[in-house]
């Protein structure tokens, strides 16, 4: 005999209820390394990235598929990247070394997670016949340079010359702040040794040396200089930066040359696939009317060496753009103001935000060379702080949101910009056309009794 509904619904509450219990991942798996990787086929194709990705390091290779691999961003032009593979999948260890061409994943672009020249990456749809692949995800990073834009980098050299173009000593004052407030070890190194004599060495020794700089100074063009710049650069990646015509070019191909590739070397298979990328560097002449560089480098690239490391060359700029130093902070990127403060301790400035502008209490006196460099950036990062102040407040909103996933993990997504993308509502729509109704009934009114009027003196 069927049970009625009533019946059956009481019979369903006197049984037990059942607590499914599902597995909980195992602990030495960290969680958030799945959902960077591309989804096997029997799940989602559009796997998000998680808020934390940017923060992990890479997996290792026994956990990638054998589409997916690991490598270096070495080189940036247009929209294209060359990354060189240091990880790929079990079976795919012979493309170690090699290098892909690859472009960046939409979604990356839409939440603004830069990729830079220097980044670990991680590249999906690996094409390994056609050595082309999506970059999707980037790791973390040890350090960051905003000019020029390169990621992980171990040592900056400040490259100048010493004739043709001659240095200035306010352009030479903002590449040193600007190294400085990178927070990265730099050795400032003067080119172009030959073609000035030996008081003008000296000069320079001196006068850097009361700024609290050691500099170096060789000679590319006679090959001399090199051992103590070879010995601090040995294993790292290096950038260097300098104006356009300092011979920065020259540099890294020196640098290159006087080390001895073998045939063994994975470098020698890579520099004869791509000469282009990572070959040699392209070099010109100082312009005869302006007496400066003529930007022959164009673009940021990675260039491997023996024995391991990089050095990058960048495209020459004269104005750093200082935008990590802060009116706080610039103090700190000057080593005569650190030696003052720490000569007059354990006294200090009477309020802890002084700017050292001479003001009541100031330690910092005015007599050093490069105090009227230190007051022209001042200026110039107060007028950019105000800008920026009154164009974006004081609150600004993230470019991800997040949201919560399956097992509690938080995924991002690109926060777009309000009300651009935004559908215009019902009552919105419906209201515009009630607000012109009225005003054409309004224009029919005033024009009747306009014509009212008229015909009334008539």
């Amino acid at each position: 005999m069927p049970l009625l509904p009533s019946t059956a619904a009481a019979a369903a509450a006197a049984l037990p209820r059942l607590r499914l219990r599902l597995p909980l991942p195992p602990r030495h798996c960290p969680q958030p390394l799945a959902p960077l990787r591309r989804a096997p086929h029997h799940s989602s194709p559009h796997p998000r990235l998680l808020p934390l990705a940017a923060a992990l390091p890479p997996p290792p290779p026994e956990e990638l598929p054998p589409s997916q691999a690991t490598g270096l961003v070495a080189a940036s032009q247009a929209n294209f990247m060359r990354v060189i593979v240091d990880a790929a999948a079990p079976g795919l260890e012979h493309h170690r070394g090699s290098d892909l061409l690859c472009v960046v994943r939409a979604l990356l672009k839409k939440i603004r997670r830069r990729v830079l020249v220097g980044d670990r990456v991680l590249v999906g749809a690996v094409d390994w016949a056609d050595r082309r692949g999506m970059i999707e995800d980037v790791f973390e990073r040890r350090s960051e340079v905003a000019d020029p834009p390169v990621a992980n980098v171990d040592r900056l050299v400040v490259l100048f010359s010493l004739d043709q173009p001659r240095p200035e000593p306010a352009t030479l004052t903002r590449f040193l702040v600007e190294a400085e407030s990178t927070g990265i070890p730099f050795v400032l190194v003067f080119n172009k040794a030959e073609l000035v004599d030996e008081q003008t060495i000296t000069y320079w020794r001196d006068r850097l040396k009361s700024w609290g700089y050691d500099p170096l100074f060789l000679s590319v063009d006679q090959q001399s200089g090199f051992s103590a710049l070879e010995e601090m650069l040995e294993g790292q990646t290096t950038v260097v930066v300098g104006p356009s015509g300092v011979g920065k070019s020259s540099l890294i191909n020196a640098l290159r040359h006087n080390q001895n590739i073998s045939e063994e070397d994975p470098i020698h298979k890579l520099l004869e696939q791509n000469s282009k990328w990572f070959g040699e560097q392209r070099v010109g002449t100082v312009s005869k009317k302006s007496g400066k560089g003529k930007h022959t480098t164009r673009h940021v690239s990675l260039l491997p060496v023996a024995g391991g490391g990089f050095l990058a060359d960048t495209p020459g700029f004269n104005q750093p753009s200082l935008l990590k130093v802060t009116k706080q902070s610039l103090a700190e990127t000057f080593p005569e103001i650190r030696k003052m403060l720490k000569e007059n301790e354990p006294s200090k400035c009477l309020f802890n935000d002084c700017v050292h502008l001479g003001e009541h209490g100031c330690v910092v006196k005015g007599d050093w060379e490069r105090y009227p460099y230190y007051l022209q950036m001042l200026d110039e990062i107060k007028i950019r702080e105000t800008i920026q102040l009154r164009t974006f407040g004081t609150k600004r909103e993230g470019d991800v949101r997040y949201k919560t996933g399956i097992m509690g993990v938080k995924q991002a997504e690109p926060r777009l910009e309000l009300k651009k993308h935004r559908r215009v509502s019902r009552k919105k729509i419906n209201q515009s056309i009630l607000d012109e109704i009225e005003d054409d009934i309004d224009d029919l009114e005033d024009d009747y009794w306009f014509d009212a009027k008229r015909h009334s003196r008539r």
